[in-house]
């Protein structure tokens, strides 16, 4: 009844998608009546249901609220919070939501849920459940097949461990995660060489399967499970880094990256001497690149960063990254040729050196610190202003 709860949200939130029209009338130019409101899908959905078998036996409760989801989702996109709506596949957006929680909390590891139409789930307790009314719990399954509920929750407080209104900038790049202007580097866990010898041994047994068959779908479970258990990894990285330094800075300054810019494929190049051919763009090193650049978390990163330091009042304030890599933090000078490697820094003005990620995160220290005292007029230093990225909303406590 699982899989059936996650099909009927699927189906609805496709749906509705086709109805908002999206994609094809926007790229075909064409008009057309509007799209219907909330409480005209609501009432379609009431519709369908007497008139649908199939559809009847699903949970109304599960229906109603994936196409709550969907309001909430277009609403977003309208303010300007997030992207537009997107299909949802089979076995990449398992889930749903179930309203009016009821939960039996048996001892410290394990708790039942009520689910519609499939009685009392037993499942592990993670964390602890909050302590106000549960509300709603969302109920989704990643692609190794383990499935997980959770509670919305604001964000708990981080224990102080001796902040006394320290300062502290973060540059974020590629072959090191993470690096401090207090000197600290952090690397992101990846995929360990064992890890990476079984990944290639499974993409051969799974080239060698029947399309279709279950022994490819079996085999390519066993890959999900292999890619889900490095991503448990950075995940709890993530955690633990974040929490470390919510707890030690009152102040954080990060560079604002547009990830989903820098990971967009390049285009491709004509060559207008041979028409029909193309040139060579960079397309493989970019997806080298851009995996990478996922593999290290940047936005998940500052994403719970944002969130701990929003609980317990602390500031996290986002700043231009335009040539952060090439300016000195001594004298400010800004050149192509202070960056000489990857990690050697040395200014040709007055001949600092220094690491170039640890130059970089001072630079960015020093341009977000106007926003921290700010005067008549004040401005960061270097190129572009400072903002305070404390926006989001709470986080989802996973049980």
């Amino acid at each position: 009844m699982r899989e059936r709860h996650c099909a009927d949200a699927r189906y609805l939130w496709n749906l509705a998608v086709e109805q908002f029209g999206y994609g094809e009338r926007k790229e075909r130019g064409t008009t057309c009546r509007p799209a219907p409101g909330p409480a005209a899908r609501q009432r379609q959905l009431a519709e369908a249901r007497q008139e649908f078998e199939w559809l009847r036996g699903g949970s109304s409760s599960v229906q109603q609220q994936a196409l709550r989801d969907f309001d909430r989702a277009a609403q977003a996109c309208f303010q300007g919070y997030a992207g537009e709506p997107r299909w949802r596949k089979r076995g990449q957006s398992e889930g749903f939501c179930i309203r009016d929680t009821r939960v039996v909390v048996y001892s410290r590891t394990w708790a039942h849920i009520a689910v519609p139409k499939l009685g009392w789930v037993k499942f592990k307790v993670s964390r602890a459940l909050p302590v106000d009314r549960l509300g709603m719990a969302r109920i989704t399954c990643n692609s190794s097949g383990r499935w997980h509920v959770s509670f919305p929750a604001p964000q708990p407080l981080v224990a102080d461990a001796g902040r006394t209104g320290r300062s502290l900038g973060i540059d974020r790049g590629v072959a090191t995660t993470i690096a401090t202007s207090d000197g600290q580097m952090f690397r992101a866990p990846t995929m360990r060489k064992r890890e990476q010898a079984k990944l290639a041994r499974l993409e051969q047994e799974k080239s060698r399967r029947r399309k279709g068959s279950a022994r490819r779908r079996a085999v390519g479970g066993r890959i999900g499970a292999l890619h889900q258990s490095v991503a448990d990894r950075r995940r709890d990285w993530v955690e633990k880094i974040s929490t470390r330094l919510a707890a030690n800075y009152d102040f954080v300054a990060v560079e604002e990256l547009h990830i989903n810019h820098m990971v967009k494929r390049p285009k491709p190049q004509p060559d207008q001497e041979n028409p029909g051919q193309y040139l060579p763009n960079g397309a493989a090193a970019k997806a080298g690149l851009n995996k990478s650049i996922y593999a290290n978390c940047w936005g998940m990163f500052a994403r719970r960063l944002e969130q701990k330091m929003k609980a317990c009042g602390t500031t996290l304030v986002a700043v231009s990254a335009r040539y952060s890599s090439q300016q000195c933090r001594k004298c400010g000078h800004t050149a192509k040729e202070n960056r000489e490697s990857q990690a050697v820094f040395f200014c040709v003005a007055c001949g600092h050196g220094d690491h170039a990620d640890h130059n970089a995160a001072h630079v960015i220290l020093a341009r977000a610190r106007p926003a921290r005292t700010p005067g008549p007029g004040a401005t960061p230093q270097g190129v572009g202003t400072a903002r305070c990225a404390h926006e989001s909303e709470n986080s989802g406590w996973a049980a």
